[in-house]
């Protein structure tokens, strides 16, 4: 017995039955081409190139941007970049133009996105007890751009996006490559994938990689094990829910960073916990007060 055959498959070979039918069923056929090539984008997103990747990167940073703005604050913004570029440096991945954010949110989180966006909220980065423990988070967030972990989340995302979806995407193309002609494809799934999280693998991945690159760049690996334990004492308080969503729990990510550490780095010496310039950061002194102010006597009008 024959089995039928799928819709798909027939709504191809009417589009393509004949050129009349072609032109007496025009939309449809535009519908199922720009549906066809929706199935590619996965593959596509396996060979993007650099460029492409940088151009996506900057689209979702964007994205995020939109939910919460940098934090204005020029000294810690550059402390940030500084700090966060000569972690990259230490990558695998040194020659991408990484940048660096800090943004005005009270939420503990971090995120990256492809091309070397990385970002950490305001309530975070004052959680820091020492540059460490910074260095530890950058070093995790460095590590998902390195093994391309949001590209991979983002191919699995629009495979499972349906037909009806995609006919919406492709409606105006913008230029030749990924990026730009599937960017509200690309947007959409990004979306989902920030709020839904990566895969419980990826984020241990991050961690193994992220106490290797901080302590390649003379950083205590144990900063992030404290951050880790700060996370796992706190997770009741406002501001963790998205964190406490997109990723495994803390104590699971100790667990298993323990036994991937095992005793490794006792032996590295010279590694640093905090340095001045951040606890000078954390804790800026106070501003002098001006000089007071001198009020000179008034001359005395000479009598006469």
């Amino acid at each position: 017995m024959r089995r039928p055959r799928p819709l798909w498959s027939l709504l191809l070979v009417c589009a393509l039955s004949s050129t009349a039918a072609s032109a007496q069923f025009g939309p449809l056929n535009s519908i199922v081409s720009k549906a066809r090539s929706a199935q590619k984008i996965g593959e596509g997103l396996r060979s993007i190139n650099e460029q492409e990747e940088i151009k996506i990167g900057g689209d979702l940073a964007g994205m995020l941007l939109g939910a919460a703005p940098l934090l204005d604050d020029p000294a810690k913004q550059r402390y940030l970049n500084t700090l966060g570029g000569w972690l990259a440096l230490h990558s695998e991945r040194p020659r991408l133009p990484w940048k660096f954010g800090i943004l005005d949110s009270n939420d503990f989180n971090a995120f990256s996105t492809p091309g070397g966006y990385v970002l950490i909220t305001r309530g975070l980065f004052d959680r820091m007890r020492n540059e460490s423990e910074l260095a530890g988070v950058l070093a995790h967030e460095i590590a998902h751009v390195v093994r391309k972990h949001h590209l991979q989340a983002l191919q699995k995302g629009l495979r499972e996006q349906s037909l009806s979806e995609m006919r919406n995407y492709f409606s105006v193309s913008t230029g030749n490559g990924i990026a730009d002609r599937f960017a509200g494809a690309l947007l959409s799934a990004g979306k989902e994938m920030y709020i839904r999280g990566l895969d419980r693998e990826d984020e241990y991945e991050a961690d193994r990689m992220g106490v290797v690159i901080a302590a390649r760049s003379g950083f205590s690996p144990y900063g992030l094990v404290g951050v880790l334990q700060t996370l796992s004492a706190t997770t009741d308080e406002k501001g963790y829910g998205l964190h406490n969503r997109t990723h495994p729990l803390p104590l699971d990510r100790l667990v298993w960073l323990d036994a991937a550490m095992g005793t490794r780095f006792d032996s590295m010496q010279g590694l640093v916990d905090d340095v001045p310039s951040f606890v000078t950061l954390r804790n800026p002194p106070p501003s002098a007060a001006p000089p007071a102010r001198q009020i000179k006597p008034k001359p005395k009008r000479p009598k006469g």
